[in-house]
C-alpha cells in the first residue's frame, strides 16, 4: 500500500483525492482512458469504459502504459480482475482490420480467428459482407463499410480501418506562416490525424482547431468540404483561410441558407444539410457534387444524426473531427469513434494554458436563494417547469448587474437559455441581444462592435456557444443553459479563454439557484471542466450584492 491519490475499484470506478499532493498529476495520467463521472468538493469519481479505453488505445496508449498508471497512484492494492479487464478491454481493438486488398478489395481481416467466427454469425453482421475469402477473412460490401465499424462496435469488436482512402480531387493548398507559425501541438495534432487517416481531434476552444484544419488540408492537397455548426462560423472559417493559406476568395464556396455556392473548398452549415424538402435530406447531394479528398466537420460533437447516416456512406474520404470535448449529451460518442474515427489527438486544457495559448480562468459558482413565493412556486410546480422556473429566477437578474458592476473595464458576455430572460438582462443593462432570431448581417456587426470595444456588454443565447471568435472577451456570466450539458459549459467557458495582451485571467461565473434542479445540472454541466484540471469556487449571492466580497479570488 502506498499514498497514493487514486483508490482503484473492482466496479471500474477511479476516486481521485482532490487535495493530495499527487492529484493532479494522477488526473493528467488518467484523462486519456478514464472519464469523471462526478465533481463534488473532495473526492472526484472517474470511470473506466471501453469506448475510452479503446479511444485510447487508438491514440497510441496501449494497456501496459494505462496499468501502470493504475498501480503507480493507488493508494490500495489495485483489483487483479479490473487490471484483466483492461488488458483484454484494450487488446479488442485491432484484433478485426478492414483492409484493402488487391485481388478482392475491401476485406475484413481477422488475427483471431474466432472472434471473426463469432461476428460473421450476427444478424446484423450478415447484410454487409461477402464471401469467404478464407478462414481469416471476408469480403466487405464496399458501400458497407462505415455501417459494419458501427456494428462491430457495439458487438465489443471495434475494428481498426487500415482500407486506407481515396486521394480525391487534386487542389493546391499551401499554408501562409508570415508573422507566425504553426505551433508544436497543432503539428502534432495534424501528424495524429494524417497518420491515422481519419479521426478526431481535441483541442480546447482558442487553442487554434481552424488551424489544424487549415494545416490537414495543405497536408491532403485536395478540394474539402468544411462543415460548421452556423453561417457566422461559416464566415469565420473563410476569412481564416484566406489569411492563413494561399487559397484565395474565389476557391472557397459557401454553402447555407443564404447562399448555395460550391467551389473547390466548399464550407457548409449543419442547419441547412439537415434541412428536409417533404421528407428528403436535398441538401445531403453536397456530400457527392465534387470528388471531396478530405471532409472537415467542425464541432464533431454536435454532428446531427442525418450526417452520421452520410458519413456511413463515405468511409473512403479522409474525415477529419474538430472539438474541444467529445462528449454527446445524446450518447452517440460510439457513433463518432466508427464513423469519424477514434480520437487521434487530445491535448488537455491546462497544458495549453501552461504554454500560454490559453487565458487561464477563474470559474466561480455565485448561489442564490430563491424568495419565498418563488419556493412556493417551484414546489408546486410540475417536474418539466421547475428548471426554467428556478433558471430564471428574479434574483439572478440582481447579481448580473452586480457582476458586471464589479468589472467595469472588462468585455463582457452574459449567456442563457431563455429568450425572455435575456431580454430582460438586456434591457437592465442597456446591452445588444443576440439570440437564433437575430439576423445573420446584425449578429456579425455586433460581435465586430465588440472585438473593437463600441459594444462591451453582449447578451447572448446559445447561438454564441460555438465557433465566435471573440478575443477581448474576459467575463462571461452564465445565468441559465441546456439543462446539464457538459459540452455547453465547456464551450460557454471557451468563450472567455483567448489568450489577454495583459495575461490578465479571465472569468466565469455560473448563476445557480441553490435546492433546485438547477443546482444539479450545474454540478452536472461542470464535469468535464474538472475533467481539465478546473475547480470552481462558490460564493454566496449575497456577498456579491453587499460588496463584502470581492468576486474575483
Amino acid at each position: 500500500m502506498t499514498d497514493g491519490p487514486l483508490i482503484v475499484q473492482s466496479d471500474k470506478t477511479l476516486l481521485l483525492e482532490v487535495d493530495h499532493p499527487l492529484a493532479e498529476e494522477c488526473r493528467h495520467a488518467i484523462a486519456p482512458f478514464a472519464e469523471l463521472e462526478r465533481a463534488p468538493e473532495h473526492v472526484h469519481t472517474y470511470r473506466l469504459t471501453p469506448l475510452g479505453l479503446w479511444n485510447a488505445r487508438a491514440a497510441g496508449h496501449d494497456a501496459e502504459a494505462v496499468v501502470d498508471n493504475l498501480l503507480r497512484y493507488s493508494r490500495y492494492a489495485v483489483p487483479h480482475s479490473l487490471l484483466v479487464d483492461v488488458a483484454e478491454t484494450m487488446g479488442r481493438y485491432g484484433r478485426l482490420q478492414l483492409q484493402m486488398s488487391p485481388v478482392h478489395g475491401l476485406v475484413l481481416h481477422a488475427h483471431d480467428r474466432a472472434v471473426l467466427e463469432e461476428v460473421l454469425r450476427s444478424k446484423k453482421i450478415e447484410p454487409l459482407v461477402g464471401g469467404r475469402i478464407d478462414e481469416d477473412t471476408v469480403v466487405v460490401h464496399p458501400s458497407e463499410r462505415g455501417h459494419l465499424k458501427q456494428v462491430l462496435l457495439k458487438l465489443g469488436w471495434p475494428a481498426e480501418d487500415l482500407a486506407g482512402y481515396v486521394d480525391g480531387e487534386a487542389h493546391a493548398i499551401a499554408l501562409r506562416e508570415e508573422g507566425w507559425e504553426v505551433r508544436g501541438y497543432q503539428r502534432e495534432a495534424v501528424d495524429g490525424f494524417w497518420h491515422g487517416g481519419s479521426g478526431v481531434v481535441v483541442l480546447p476552444c482558442g487553442a487554434g482547431k481552424t488551424i489544424v484544419g487549415a494545416a490537414a488540408m495543405a497536408r491532403a492537397q485536395a478540394t474539402t468540404l468544411i462543415l460548421v455548426t452556423n453561417t457566422v462560423s461559416a464566415r469565420q472559417w473563410r476569412a481564416e483561410l484566406l489569411r492563413r493559406t494561399t487559397l484565395t476568395e474565389a476557391e472557397i464556396g459557401e454553402y447555407s441558407g443564404t447562399v448555395k455556392d460550391i467551389r473547390a473548398v466548399t464550407i457548409a452549415t449543419y442547419q441547412v444539410m439537415t434541412t428536409k424538402r417533404k421528407g428528403v435530406y436535398s441538401h445531403l447531394e453536397v456530400f457527392d457534387s465534387r470528388d471531396w479528398g478530405l471532409i472537415i466537420y467542425d464541432e464533431v460533437h454536435l454532428l446531427p444524426a442525418p450526417i452520421f447516416r452520410f458519413t456511413a456512406d463515405i468511409q473512403s474520404r479522409r474525415r477529419l473531427g474538430l472539438t474541444a470535448t467529445l462528449v454527446r449529451e445524446d450518447g452517440r460518442e460510439g457513433d463518432v469513434f466508427s464513423l469519424i474515427g477514434p480520437k487521434r489527438y487530445d491535448a488537455p486544457w491546462k497544458d495549453i494554458e501552461a504554454q500560454g495559448y490559453i487565458a487561464p480562468a477563474d470559474c466561480v459558482e455565485v448561489r442564490v436563494t430563491l424568495d419565498d413565493r418563488e419556493r412556493l412556486v417551484y414546489a408546486t410546480a410540475e417536474p418539466d417547469e421547475r428548471y426554467r422556473m428556478a433558471a430564471s429566477s428574479d434574483r439572478k437578474l440582481r447579481v448580473v448587474d452586480a457582476l458586471v458592476a464589479a468589472h467595469p473595464e472588462e468585455h463582457i458576455l452574459v449567456i442563457g437559455q431563455y429568450l425572455d430572460q435575456l431580454h430582460e438582462v438586456g434591457e437592465r443593462l442597456d446591452a445588444p441581444v443576440i439570440t437564433g432570431e437575430t439576423p445573420v448581417r446584425e449578429r456579425e456587426r455586433l460581435f465586430e462592435a465588440f472585438r473593437t470595444g463600441d459594444v462591451r456588454v453582449l447578451v447572448v443565447s446559445k447561438v454564441a456557444n460555438f465557433s465566435i471568435d471573440l478575443p477581448d472577451a474576459g467575463i462571461a456570466i452564465q445565468v441559465s443553459g441546456s439543462f446539464g450539458s457538459r459540452q455547453e459549459e465547456a464551450q460557454r467557458l471557451g468563450r472567455v479563454l483567448r489568450p489577454k495582451a495583459d495575461g490578465r485571467t479571465a472569468r466565469f461565473y455560473a448563476v445557480v439557484a441553490r435546492d433546485t434542479v438547477d443546482a444539479d445540472f450545474a454540478a452536472h454541466r461542470q464535469r468535464f471542466l474538472a475533467e481539465q484540471g478546473y475547480a470552481y469556487r462558490i460564493v454566496d449571492a449575497d456577498d456579491v450584492l453587499h460588496g463584502s466580497i470581492d468576486p474575483t479570488p
